[in-house]
């Protein structure tokens, strides 16, 4: 395996090219019917201007309907993907989504744990339609090994409470609950309420500095559609996109969220499936994202 230093000294010196493209990994489960996961990955790397690659987690048979069923890939062949691209493509940044159990999460972790790079880790739980896609032994291992080597962690209110076991309905109760995740080594928690009902939906980031955890509000009006399958993957991958393109982790999230407010507006009437449709990840894209060295 390359090391920690001889990867940042590859990736800042080591390309003969006088160009290249910013890259981000995800590491996920594939989508059959390409609204979550993997392609939905991929689509908004691509749509916000930054090359993708993917380590392939898990196949699931799903659609808009729901999961049908799926099947965890084996560790190693796991681990392999994440080293040929890191070793070979030097990403700026990892996005982790889905994880399945705590085989191919250990490998995950023991892929990543020497890098110095920005990751996302995105803790999916379940998925929209309910199915369940991470194990307790797995979840165990997100919070013991992949919460302390992560820059941001992105749980809905379901993963929260998964994460945490405690309480989210009032403001205090969640600053506990951030305050928990934070302790674990988590740099940083967004705290997605998508699940809560009104006519405002509103994440919350919460950020340790200096022995602080400040709070930061980001609202946008409830969007009228059921067309809400890989929200969660979107936003993650968003921000991971804008990280690669040089943006600090709160204007990283801010951007993040008005693509998202404007991918599912976007997508709003559109029908495909007979379930929960995706997002319209193609809304307005944008070149792709070159550095010169």
């Amino acid at each position: 395996m390359i090391s920690n230093e001889n990867y940042n000294e590859v990736k800042s010196h080591g390309s003969s090219k006088s160009k290249g493209y910013r890259v981000a990994l995800t590491i996920a489960g594939s989508d059959s019917s390409g609204g979550a996961g993997i392609q939905a990955d991929i689509k908004t790397f691509s749509s916000l201007g930054i090359y993708g690659a993917s380590a392939i987690t898990a196949i699931t048979a799903q659609n808009t309907e729901g999961v049908h069923s799926q099947f965890a890939l084996p560790a190693e062949l796991v681990y392999n993907q994440i080293i040929a691209v890191m070793e070979d493509l030097q990403p700026s940044v990892v996005k982790i989504g889905m994880l399945s159990n705590a085989e191919v999460a250990n490998c995950v972790a023991d892929a990543l744990e020497h890098y110095d790079i920005p990751i996302v880790l995105d803790p999916v739980v379940v998925s929209t339609s309910g199915h369940r896609l991470l194990s307790a032994e797995a979840l165990d291992v997100v919070k013991q090994r992949l919460l302390p080597i992560a820059k941001v962690v992105t749980p809905n209110i379901p993963e929260m409470q998964a994460l945490t076991m405690m309480p989210l309905s009032t403001i205090s109760e969640k600053l506990e609950a951030a305050r928990y995740l934070i302790a674990l080594g988590a740099q940083a928690v967004l705290l997605k309420g998508g699940h809560e009902k009104g006519d405002m939906k509103r994440d919350i980031l919460y950020q340790y500095a200096d022995g602080e955890i400040t709070a930061t509000y980001l609202s946008s009006p409830t969007i009228a559609t059921r067309n809400t399958h890989g929200t969660g993957c979107t936003l993650s991958s968003a921000i991971a996109a804008y990280i690669a393109r040089g943006f600090g982790l709160s204007e990283a999230v801010k951007l993040s969220k008005e693509y998202i407010s404007k991918a599912i507006e976007a997508g709003a009437d559109v029908s495909i499936g007979k379930g929960n449709g995706p997002v319209n990840h193609l809304f307005n894209p944008v070149k792709m994202s070159v550095y010169e060295e």
